[in-house]
């Protein structure tokens, strides 16, 4: 029987998992793909490598096909900020009808600094090519709760910013923002009373969820998501309005083919292993989408994987910017480094170099600038405090060592982002 992208797979479309699941043989995440016929996988190239030095596309599968005409589709209703981001949420829709066969349930965060920039609009195009698709408006947790099974529905969340955009929104909306964190992984259950007896039951919470808002979401959510930025259209960008009683026919049709071609590689996608321009969470997120387009073929493993890394890359530098992340490290490091890697600083010089920057946030940070107070608590998350510091010419001050920063620049902003795609990706 042909799959319609919402009625359940059956038992033998779906793979078994072992109770703690982890896709492919032993020794996941070696950096190594099984021989596949239909993967077509290239080894992982750099997105700037020459084009005369890079492998052939490998010979397109019929979902090759269906991808394009995926993404044909959104681009005539939503403009995308990038290249890479419409092939990356066109990976993300076809994803969505492989979910008993991942690891990891990635996020899509699709986020815009004001209104009337297309978010809501590309929600409406997912609502329709998705599989099973699961609108959490006006839905209680419980109820989402008890819809995702082991073949679980797609969550679309419109206007996530209402959920988490203040503390007290965050603290009315925990069990919603508990469940969209814990269901980025396979096996990680809430338990809750049911019944009159109020028996202690599992919940499942793994399942693919778009959330949709304005401004960032919270950091837990990011770093789980792939991320769109969204952009308002500029003067001479046009797409076609659209119409669901005129457009949503042409649209289920293609989930319908999706989920057709989707369904036999089941087995398959949960087998597979492939090589990744990046690692850790970021390899966990973004492995579905390169395993769609591996089996897909045609030039969607070159397409994803250049997607990835510079998408990837991208929000590091926007992490980096931000005061609050590694930015505050960077700046130190570039301080440190101008200094001629001096052993230690005084608070007062560290912070007298910081708001010499005019690019950083420093000099305009509170009322008269960065503080003492407010580096220390930055800082302080980093496990990185003052102490006495003896200076180059004797003296002793309030400040910090060197040492002490080597290990926060290593873990959280290293001078190479770039990994090697056989590099070993660790578990977090």
């Amino acid at each position: 029987m042909e799959h319609t992208g919402t009625e359940p797979y059956s038992a033998h479309d779906k793979p078994s998992w072992p109770p703690v699941a982890i896709p492919g043989r032993p020794g996941h995440h070696t950096g190594e793909a099984p021989a596949s016929a239909n993967s077509g996988a290239p080894a992982a190239v750099s997105a700037d490598q020459p084009a005369e030095t890079a492998a052939p596309d490998p010979a397109p599968t019929a979902g090759s096909a269906l991808l394009d005409e995926l993404r044909a589709h959104i681009a005539k209703f939503v403009i995308l900020p990038s290249p890479e981001a419409l092939n990356a949420v066109t990976l993300w829709v076809a994803a969505t009808h492989l979910q008993p066969a991942w690891q990891h349930a990635p996020r899509l965060a699709v986020v815009g600094p004001a209104k009337r920039c297309g978010k809501s609009r590309l929600l409406d195009v997912l609502t329709e090519t998705v599989h099973e698709p699961m609108l959490t408006v006006n839905t209680t947790p419980a109820a989402v709760f008890r819809s995702i099974t082991d073949e679980p529905p797609t969550l679309l969340v419109d206007e996530a910013d209402t959920i988490f955009g203040t503390p007290k929104m965050a603290e009315k909306n925990e069990e919603m923002r508990g469940l969209l964190n814990a269901g980025h992984q396979r096996n990680r259950y809430v338990t809750r009373v049911v019944g009159n007896d109020h028996t202690p039951h599992k919940f499942a919470t793994f399942a693919m969820a778009a959330l949709a808002g304005i401004g960032d979401l919270p950091d837990t959510i990011m770093d789980r998501a792939v991320v769109i930025r969204m952009r308002r259209r500029a003067e001479g960008e046009s797409v076609k309005p659209f119409r669901s009683r005129r457009d949503t026919p042409a649209l289920h049709d293609l989930r319908k083919r999706i989920a057709a071609w989707a369904r036999p590689l089941l087995d398959e996608a949960a087998d597979l292993e492939p090589a990744m321009p990046v690692e850790d969470r970021a390899a966990d997120t973004w492995e579905p989408l390169v395993i769609v387009a591996d089996l897909a073929a045609g030039p969607w493993p070159r397409l994803a994987r250049a997607a990835c890394a510079q998408m990837v890359a991208a929000e590091a530098a926007t992490e980096e910017d931000h005061p609050s992340g590694a930015r505050i490290l960077a700046d130190i490091r570039r301080v440190f480094v101008a200094q001629r890697e001096v052993d230690s600083l005084s608070t007062e010089e560290l912070l007298h170099h910081l708001r010499q920057d005019l690019e950083s946030p420093w000099a305009e940070w509170g009322r008269n600038g960065l503080s003492p107070r407010d580096l220390g608590a930055m800082l302080r998350d980093f496990d990185i405090r003052p102490g006495n510091v003896r200076l180059a010419d004797g003296t002793q001050r309030k400040g910090y060592t060197r040492n002490k920063f080597l290990d926060a620049w290593r873990r959280y902003c290293p001078t190479v982002h770039p990994v090697d795609a056989g590099t070993t990706r660790s578990e977090d």
